[in-house]
């Protein structure tokens, strides 16, 4: 079924930006719908506008935020930006200023104090990623001119997408008071211990994320893959290039080479090639005693110990790196490459107690350069 793996690459299809790949989509849809209904729980939209597969993730991970934003500020005026186009037809164009009135009206405050140069270039990177999502289009003029100078306009135009962008919600999210609350009202009124509804948790969580710990959800799922993972293993290999791999305290899924569910680890570039070599200096550390696992088969350091493993990596293996990690400063580059490692998983970083929690991915898949290594950037996996 390579059109579901289509929607779950992706985060729409528009009609728009590709018509045979929309109407190739439509036309599976009854085949993918049946599935994505049975076994992830998922609700797919389609529309004369697009197709769209609601994948709403079980357990909330930093790295499933929107990659292009690294402020809060930007959330807010995507929601801003949102709430401005609700009210405005598809195909009809609006500028600039328009949308700033608007945010400074229902926003204010230091958030829509445009003479400030930070937020007008967070506001450009959130229109950026408006246009590149479909939401809306340029019609005349650059967001440049902004950038430079509060006056500066740009001519848009809505696409009437918009209003798929956000969740649907059963109720009304003015009565929650807490962000599980989120969570929790996808299955409202329902055990979420039996039925169904474990059934679209596990698939879920195989799915959308990069590893199922035990510890982190509730402990049916794992009964449940201790009871039926052979038939989901089984029945997601027939579906897509895929493995499922299901461990004591932890369960992957392996993508094939032809598996086209999103973005997968090793990707072509130095930044993964360091954290192969991270990987291997942890199982080397676990494997010579010096750090010890515990039964969960998780592994807590300290972060000054988890701090200098990464840097003695750069000063043992930097001449492979490429000229943008040779050069970074110390601090940036240990920061870099922890966050990388939090985002796919094999490690969560916990501030509070200044320490790291190595997770059982780690020791998945690690990378070390050839005995005879002088240089260059290839790995051995």
């Amino acid at each position: 079924m390579k059109e579901l793996e289509v929607l779950m690459n992706k985060r729409w299809v528009l009609k728009s930006e590709d018509k045979d790949l929309y109407y190739r989509v439509r036309d599976a849809l009854g085949e993918v719908r049946k599935y994505s209904n049975e076994k992830l729980g998922c609700q797919i939209i389609d529309n004369a506008l697009m197709v769209k597969m609601e994948k709403i993730p079980v357990i909330p991970e930093s790295f499933m935020g929107i990659k292009e934003f690294s402020s809060r500020e930007e959330y807010v005026y995507l929601c801003g930006l949102l709430m401005f186009l609700e009210d405005r037809d598809a195909q009809e164009q609006f500028i600039l200023s328009q949308l700033t009135e608007y945010i400074s009206a229902n926003m204010p405050g230091e958030i829509s104090g445009w003479t400030v140069y930070t937020n007008r270039r967070r506001l450009v990177r959130v229109l950026r990623f408006a246009v590149a999502q479909g939401i809306m289009g340029v019609t005349d003029g650059t967001d440049e001119m902004f950038m430079d100078d509060a006056e500066g306009e740009v001519l848009y135009e809505n696409t009437g997408t918009s209003r798929y962008f956000m969740r649907n919600f059963s109720k009304d999210i003015m009565t929650y008071s807490a962000p599980e609350d989120f969570r929790e009202s996808e299955w409202f009124g329902i055990n979420e211990d039996r039925g169904p509804v474990r059934r679209h948790r596990v698939y879920k969580r195989l799915l959308f994320a990069p590893a199922m710990y035990k510890e982190d959800g509730s402990e049916e799922d794992f009964e449940y893959l201790k009871n039926y993972g052979r038939r989901v293993a089984e029945e997601l290999e027939q579906l897509m290039d895929c493995h499922v791999h299901i461990h004591r305290g932890s369960a992957y899924l392996i993508a094939g080479d032809d598996c086209r569910i999103g973005e997968t680890f090793p990707g072509n570039n130095s930044l993964a090639d360091i954290v192969l070599l991270c990987n291997g200096a942890i199982r080397e550390k676990i494997e010579n005693g010096e750090w010890e696992t515990a039964r969960d088969e998780m592994c807590t350091v300290n972060i000054v110990q988890f701090d200098s493993m990464i840097k003695t990596i750069k000063a043992n293996h930097g001449a492979g790196f490429s000229k943008q990690y040779r050069d970074m400063p110390e601090g940036e580059f240990v920061k870099t490459v922890t966050n990388e490692m939090e985002k796919w998983m094999f490690i969560k970083q916990e501030k509070n107690q200044q320490q790291i929690k190595i997770c059982p991915l780690a020791g998945k898949i690690e990378g070390r350069y050839p005995a005879d290594f002088t240089g260059g950037i290839s790995h051995e996996q």
